[in-house]
């Protein structure tokens, strides 16, 4: 399924937000909420929608992207 495809059908499990997809080499990183600041990472090319996985996008920003991951 393309970036386009996913970012219409999914939503932020947090606050149900609009996502926005976090640019990787190849295919997203993961895909952030603009309204709460999450970021959900993706792993093995599945977004991994858990409010208990993501990550804040300070934290992404700084590196992290598991979360409780020093970065």
């Amino acid at each position: 399924m393309k970036t386009k495809e996913l970012l219409s059908l999914l939503a932020c499990p947090q606050c149900l937000g609009q996502l926005e997809a976090v640019p990787g080499e190849n295919e997203p990183e993961g895909f952030a909420c603009g309204r709460c600041g999450c970021v959900y990472p993706v792993r093995e090319g599945i977004p991994v929608m858990l409010v208990d996985e993501a990550v804040s996008r300070e934290a992404w920003d700084g590196g992290a992207r598991e979360k409780g991951a020093a970065s």
